[in-house]
C-alpha cells in the first residue's frame, strides 16, 4: 500500500475511521458489540496503521471500543484524534472550544484509549449547528486554540496538531503559529467545496483526510454512490461504486489519506481493496468531470 505522512507517523492512505462504530447518530453503543470489536480486529489484520477517532463518538464508545479490541497496540498503530465539541443527553453535537475545554478533552482521549501520547489530534472547528460545515475564522479565539494545541504538543501528549472543518484562512492562520501535519474536511466527487484547502494542503506537504468520501452517512439518497459515471465505471470495472468512488478519491493527490469507517467487517474488506485499484486515464478523467 502506498503511504504518506502525519507529522513524524508514516502510515498506509488507506486507514480507518471510527465514527460509525457506535450507534445510530453516532451516540450510544454499537448495534452489535461483537462485530464493533471484530471490525477492529480485522482492521489491523488487514495491515492497517491508521485508526482515526474522537471521544465525542459515543461519547466514550468508539474509544472504548479501541481499546478493548487492541490494547495493547501495535508498534506501528498511528492513533489521531479530534477536540472541539461534546454531546448532550440527547446525542445533540455542542461545541466545546475553549482552550481549557480543548486541553481537558485531549487528556479524555488518553485516559480512554490507555496511551500517554497520541499522533496527532484535530482541532475540530465548531460553532454549533452542524459540525461538519467550515466555521468563520474567529481572530480572537483561534490563536488562543492553537496555543492550547502547541502546549499540548510541547508537553509530549501529542505529536502533531491538525485541523478539521476549516477554510483556507484558518490554515494560512495556523501555519503562521505552528505546524500542521493534517487536515480533514468534508469532499468528496460531488462535494468538492474544500477544492482550494486541498490545494495549499498538497503544496505544503500536509495529510488532508477527507471525511465523507462517500457521501454523508446521515441522508436517505447518496448523491456520490448514485451518481451515474460512478455507476457505470463500477459496472465495467467489476468493483462496487463505493470502491470506485474511493479509489477516485485516492487519485486526487499522494498526501490524500482515507478513512472510510463502517461496522461491519465485510465493508472493511471492501473498503481496504481500493488500494488495489487503479483508475486508467479515461476512467478519472470521467469522473473528474462528473462533479
Amino acid at each position: 500500500m502506498d503511504t504518506f505522512t502525519i507529522g513524524t507517523h508514516t502510515v498506509g492512505r488507506v486507514g480507518f475511521g471510527a465514527m460509525q462504530l457506535p450507534g445510530p447518530g453516532v451516540f450510544g453503543p454499537p448495534r452489535d458489540h461483537d462485530e464493533a470489536v471484530a471490525v477492529l480486529r480485522r482492521a489491523i489484520e488487514l495491515g492497517i496503521d491508521h485508526i482515526d477517532t474522537a471521544q465525542f463518538y459515543g461519547p466514550n464508545v468508539s474509544n472504548e471500543l479501541i481499546r478493548e479490541a487492541l490494547h495493547p497496540y501495535p508498534a506501528n498503530l498511528t492513533l489521531v484524534s479530534k477536540v472541539g465539541a461534546t454531546r448532550d443527553e440527547q446525542g445533540g453535537w455542542v461545541a466545546a472550544q475553549q482552550p481549557d475545554e480543548l486541553r481537558r478533552s485531549i487528556e479524555e482521549n488518553l485516559s480512554a484509549l490507555g496511551v500517554d501520547r497520541l499522533a496527532a489530534v484535530n482541532l475540530r472547528v465548531f460553532s454549533g449547528g452542524d459540525p461538519n460545515a467550515p466555521a468563520d475564522v474567529d481572530p480572537e479565539l483561534f490563536p488562543r486554540q492553537l496555543e492550547a494545541m502547541v502546549a499540548a504538543r510541547d508537553e509530549g501528549l501529542i505529536d502533531g496538531i491538525g485541523l478539521s472543518s476549516v477554510s483556507v484562512d484558518h490554515l494560512r492562520m495556523a501555519l503562521d503559529h505552528t505546524e500542521v501535519v493534517c487536515v480533514q474536511n468534508a469532499y468528496n466527487l460531488v462535494d468538492r467545496t474544500s477544492q482550494p484547502l486541498l490545494d495549499l494542503c498538497t503544496e505544503h506537504g500536509i495529510a488532508f483526510v477527507p471525511f465523507f468520501p462517500l457521501g454523508s452517512g446521515f441522508t436517505a439518497d447518496n448523491p456520490v454512490l448514485g451518481h451515474p459515471a460512478v455507476v457505470r465505471e463500477a459496472g465495467r470495472l467489476g468493483r462496487t461504486p463505493a470502491q470506485v468512488a474511493l479509489a477516485w478519491t485516492l487519485s486526487l493527490a499522494p498526501n490524500v489519506l482515507l478513512i472510510p469507517g463502517t461496522s461491519s467487517v465485510a465493508h472493511l474488506e471492501e473498503n481496504t481493496a481500493v488500494a488495489d485499484i487503479t483508475l486508467d486515464a479515461d476512467v478519472k478523467a470521467e469522473l473528474d468531470a462528473a462533479g
